[in-house]
């Protein structure tokens, strides 16, 4: 793909330099810029994409723990809970969950499919979380037990990040008041007077 739209730009801009009758230096920066724009343009399409489905994965975590827990604590199994948390849930994780346990029913290793969803996922939360379970069932511990501190583990990280958010807003507000807030403010304040002081040199004239 990338180096179709390589191809793609660079034509793109060979005809317009063609067309409009440019000079020698234009002649070689325009279809250099559409050579760069094909280079950049699909990374950084599937980078946004990537950064929308890792947020996605992020949000739907702690509803889905939630209701991890509460099945296991109530007698499921965990592939019976997971197997509940894709049939509630449509997005990211639930779609996630379900590629792996597809893999499980073809024979592949439970442990071996979940580690699988939190190196494709690449979310730090979720690799946390897996890698407690897989540990879990390494040591025979209660799954309920590492749900439920996962959850509060999850959620508490949220919160410290909506926190550190906050912390930021009043900065990231500073430029937008200054470049169109304050500018309103001094013409709607000073206005006036400018114009009453043009008047006065006017008629002095």
């Amino acid at each position: 793909l990338r180096l179709l739209c390589m191809l793609f730009f660079t034509a793109i801009g060979f005809a317009l330099a063609l067309f409009g009758a440019l000079t020698m230096p234009l002649l070689v920066v325009v279809p250099a810029a559409g050579l760069i724009l094909g280079y950049l343009g699909p990374q950084m399409v599937v980078a946004r994409r990537i950064k929308k489905r890792q947020k996605e994965i992020l949000l739907a975590l702690p509803s889905a723990l939630d209701l991890l827990t509460i099945s296991v604590e109530a007698g499921l199994s965990f592939d019976s809970a997971l197997t509940r948390v894709v049939e509630k849930y449509n997005n990211a994780f639930s779609r996630e969950l379900s590629i792996m346990l597809n893999e499980v029913r073809l024979g592949r290793p439970r442990l071996e499919a979940l580690d699988d969803v939190g190196r494709r996922c690449k979310v730090e939360e979720l690799s946390n979380f897996i890698q407690a379970i897989i540990q879990s069932e390494q040591l025979g511990v209660g799954v309920a037990n590492v749900l439920r501190i996962q959850s509060e583990e999850i959620r508490r990280k949220r919160r410290q990040r909506a926190e550190e958010q906050g912390q930021k807003a009043p900065l990231k507000m500073l430029f937008p008041m200054v470049g169109c807030i304050f500018p309103t403010l001094f013409i709607v304040l000073l206005g006036p007077a400018v114009i009453e002081v043009a008047h006065q040199f006017g008629s002095g004239g």
